[in-house]
C-alpha cells in the first residue's frame, strides 16, 4: 500500500512564496518520477512540474523561472518551492509518484493553495 503525504499550501499573498512537500509512505519500491499536478474548478488536472530518477525536470510554461522542484531519492519525498505566486495559481495541487517498473501511478488527496491580490 502506497500513501502519498502533503503537506504546504494554504493562503498566500500573490507575490509571495509557499513551499509543498509530498513523501511516499508504504511500499518500498523505485520511483521513476516524481511532481506535482494541479486542478482549479472547472478545469482539467495539468501538470505543474515533475522530476524523473535521473534528476531531469519538466514544468509546465506557466511556471517556468517561478516554481523549481526537487526530489530526495532516498527519503521519497518531492518539494515545490512556489515564488512569485499569482493569483491564477490557486488550485488544488496534487502530489504525483509514477513507480518504475511496472509504471503504476500514485496520487495524494490533494493539497490547496489560495493566492489572493
Amino acid at each position: 500500500q502506497v500513501y502519498l503525504a502533503e503537506s504546504g499550501g494554504g493562503l498566500v499573498q500573490a507575490g509571495e512564496s509557499a513551499t509543498l512537500s509530498c513523501e511516499k509512505r508504504g511500499s518500498s519500491f523505485i520511483i521513476e518520477k516524481m511532481g506535482w499536478y494541479r486542478q482549479d474548478q472547472g478545469r482539467e488536472r495539468e501538470l505543474v512540474a515533475t522530476v524523473s530518477r535521473d534528476g531531469s525536470t519538466q514544468y509546465a510554461d506557466s511556471v517556468k523561472g517561478r516554481f523549481t522542484i526537487s526530489r530526495d531519492n532516498a527519503k521519497g519525498t518531492v518539494s515545490l518551492q512556489m515564488d512569485s505566486l499569482k493569483p491564477e495559481d490557486t488550485a488544488v495541487y496534487f502530489c504525483y509518484v509514477r513507480r518504475f517498473r511496472p509504471g503504476l501511478e500514485y496520487w495524494g488527496q490533494g493539497i490547496e493553495v489560495t493566492v489572493y491580490s
